[in-house]
């Protein structure tokens, strides 16, 4: 889960929604990784929030401190963001030495790829892969937009949706696990912590366990082998499964760049009046 973006959720969900996640995961019996953006966790409510997950026996990490996209910055101005988030996160019950980068994206070109790589390895770090790609955060962008304009707006609305989303995509990352690596992995699903999760975790994790997954905690996935690769790809980032596959030059053609965005979903919530 990234970003700890708790000020984006409106009232009244904002007052129960850090314990509402923490009551999905532990119902669950998961223990969930929580990438961390430091400028949303070193305030005292943010920090509180963090700590809850580490308290709660979730991993604590990286996810830079300005949540500024690598494409965007140079490597060294990267590494320092990275470094200010590190001195905040290292303080919190649940640290681990893993990184998510913004976006996903991990260097737009060979030089800064390699570098940055080469720079997480001298301070200890690993990435903490994403199998599973999804635009969670466009569906709750559109839900919290909605309910500007129409705060009585039934957010149930957005649950079946949101369900089939994810659902979807990770059908589809497992299926191009089993092509391009001949095996399944164990998956690592993108999702944020906002007011859709809030809503819907305790959902989205009883539709894996009823259509037969199993889940896991976060510890114990990022020990399978496939999270040390290092695709050699440019851009880099994406998808783990779909950056191996793209490194293979079997899917030429097949594979969509960006691997997931808004413009994918938007479409779909429009027909639906979402």
């Amino acid at each position: 889960m990234d970003d700890v973006h708790w000020r984006a959720i409106p009232e009244p969900y904002a007052r129960d929604a850090n314990a509402r996640l923490l009551h999905a995961l532990e119902r669950g019996e998961l223990h969930a990784a929580l990438f961390c953006v430091g400028k949303n966790v070193e305030d005292s409510t943010g920090s509180a929030i963090a700590q809850s997950w580490g308290a709660a026996g979730h991993i604590i990490a990286n996810h830079t401190y300005s949540h500024q996209p690598y494409t965007e910055i140079d490597a060294v101005a990267f590494g320092e963001d990275f470094l200010r988030c590190d001195a905040i996160v290292e303080k919190f019950t649940g640290f681990r030495k893993l990184f998510r980068f913004p976006a996903l994206k991990e260097g737009n070109t060979a030089a800064k790829r390699d570098w940055m790589r080469t720079f997480l390895r001298e301070h200890g770090y690993r990435n903490g892969h994403v199998t599973v790609d999804a635009s969670d955060w466009y569906y709750d962008a559109r839900l919290r937009q909605r309910l500007q304009k129409e705060p009585s707006f039934d957010v149930a609305r957005y649950r079946q949706p949101y369900l089939d989303h994810i659902w979807d995509r990770a059908t589809y990352y497992d299926g191009l696990a089993r092509r391009a690596l001949g095996r399944t992995v164990p998956h690592t699903l993108l999702i944020h912590y906002n007011l859709l999760n809030s809503l819907f975790l305790g959902d989205l994790l009883s539709m894996f366990r009823d259509k037969g997954w199993k889940l896991m905690d976060a510890s114990e996935a990022f020990t399978d082998p496939i999270f040390k690769s290092e695709p050699k790809i440019v851009p880099a980032g994406e998808s783990l499964i779909w950056a191996l596959a793209k490194e293979s030059g079997k899917f030429d053609g097949e594979l969509r760049y960006p691997g997931e965005d808004h413009v994918y979903e938007r479409p779909k919530l429009d027909r639906l009046g979402l």
